[in-house]
């Protein structure tokens, strides 16, 4: 038996199922071929779960304030339990509406693992039979898995990552946790909160070490506030799983310790799923674990394209909807522009947010462009002050022009905020047009405005 259609995507996720949306919108005959559930990773083990659990974290922070707030309440007991069925139930209601919108697009779910036998045709098998599935496009969206390097090697029981950590149903008593990107700075979030003796390991020298200097240092004091430990900087460092704990060797200023938890957690990146789809008889090549495409995320092979993950940087998985946008509209002949890479925020759910698009402070010191600062705590917004939401701050960094070269906002709604400078930056507008814009008040919003005029050196309320 053999399936025809105009554009097969291969894997089911934020790129996949909204890749193969878009082309259906464009008169496609489309089908999906996904072997698990439908939302890939981000819906199912990332993204969604995750947040959901950050919400039950910062609900514990917010009962321990409401006290000032006028509010007489009591802290009776944590369910971790409760706080990750939730997550996990609320990915699987999800699941079902991608379902939804597969069926209400017309698209065919064809279930099975899917591998290139040649550039046209994928073979599916799944539990019953196998199949060959023909196209006149394939997409690939295949995501991401683990990255591991010797000595940090995951066993699925003690040392763990992510997507075993959100099927925990007891959480230890302590926990290392190697790597402080957002993975690793999320969970140490809701495991501290939920009373669980957290250690962060990262071989850089600050938490969320990609991100604006001045960003790292906002969480690495609201951290240190927590009681969350921090190891940043160091040499080296190992991981070995016992009967009833683990060990972590470090090294730190040529001096080797160890230290033992009952669980480890290693967040050290992700590598592109592209073993055993077929690339070598597809004629499609990789490197260093990713899929190379162009600007329209084309592979060497003209018909096939690799969005997402797969693809490589950033993995993201707004970054794999919009490329997979723009892959469904270049197949089909549509006027597309390629992505710019530096206008994709990237956001951290801890508390404080953190959110950023186009380049870091040190970034701009590294290429030697010339750039204006404008910073503002929000404890001095009043709407920040009022909502008991003090912590962070907005800074903007401006070109010669009065353009957008970076944006970084730390705060309570950090990740909502930034869509204002995403969209400036896109737009390719000036600080005048951001002058020329009247924010209301009282918002956290109206300090993004606040923080251009700060570094015109007219700010009027710092």
């Amino acid at each position: 038996m053999t399936k025809n259609f105009d554009v097969v995507v291969l894997g089911g996720g934020p790129g996949g199922y909204v890749a193969a949306i878009r082309a259906s919108q464009l008169g496609k005959k489309v089908a999906v071929v996904e072997e698990d559930k439908m939302g890939g990773v981000c819906l199912n083990k990332g993204c969604i779960p995750t947040k959901a659990l950050l919400k039950s974290a910062s609900a514990v922070h917010e009962i321990k304030e409401m006290k000032s707030l006028g509010i007489e309440v009591e802290l009776k007991s944590l369910n971790a339990a409760q706080a990750i069925k939730r997550a996990n139930d609320i990915s699987g209601k999800i699941s079902k509406g991608v379902e939804f919108l597969m069926k209400k697009n017309k698209i065919e779910i064809v279930r099975g693992r899917g591998e290139f036998t040649n550039p046209k045709t994928l073979m599916v098998k799944n539990n019953k039979e196998s199949f060959e599935v023909t196209a006149t496009n394939f997409i690939i969206a295949t995501g991401a898995g683990y990255k591991t390097f010797p000595g940090l090697e995951h066993d699925g029981k003690r040392l763990i990552g992510a997507w075993e950590a959100l099927k925990l149903d007891k959480l230890p008593k302590s926990i290392g946790i190697i790597g402080a990107g957002a993975i690793g700075v999320e969970f140490a979030y809701f495991w501290n909160a939920f009373g669980v003796d957290v250690h962060i390991f990262e071989l850089q020298n600050h938490l969320l070490p990609v991100e604006d200097i001045d960003s790292s240092l906002e969480i690495e004091k609201a951290y240190k506030s927590y009681g969350i430990k921090m190891s940043l900087g160091v040499e080296s460092i190992s991981a070995k799983s016992g009967a009833t704990d683990v060990t972590f060797t470090v090294k730190v200023k040529g001096k080797e310790e160890k230290v033992k938890f009952e669980m480890g957690l290693i967040a050290v990146g992700m590598t592109g799923n592209v073993d055993n789809i077929g690339l070598d008889k597809a004629g499609i090549n990789s490197e260093r674990g990713f899929i190379k495409v162009n600007g329209f995320n084309q592979t060497n092979v003209s018909h096939i394209y690799a969005i997402g993950d797969v693809s490589g940087p950033p993995l993201l998985a707004h970054a794999a909807s919009h490329e997979g946008v723009l892959a469904a509209e270049h197949l089909s002949g549509e006027k597309v522009h390629a992505i710019d890479k530096k206008n994709i925020p990237g956001c951290t759910y801890c508390m404080p947010q953190v959110a950023s698009v186009g380049y870091t402070e040190q970034e701009l010191k590294e290429k030697k462009i010339p750039y204006k600062v404008g910073k503002l705590p929000f404890m001095a917004n009043g709407k920040a002050v009022a909502s008991n939401e003090r912590e962070g701050h907005v800074k903007v960094l401006l070109g010669e022009h009065g353009e957008l070269l970076g944006g970084h906002i730390v705060g309570a709604h950090a990740t909502e905020l930034i869509h204002e400078l995403t969209l400036f930056k896109t737009m390719e507008g000036i600080d005048e047009e951001v002058f020329a814009t009247v924010h209301p008040h009282p918002t956290l919003g109206e300090w993004v405005a606040e923080a251009f005029m700060a570094a015109k050196n007219r700010a009027l309320n710092y």
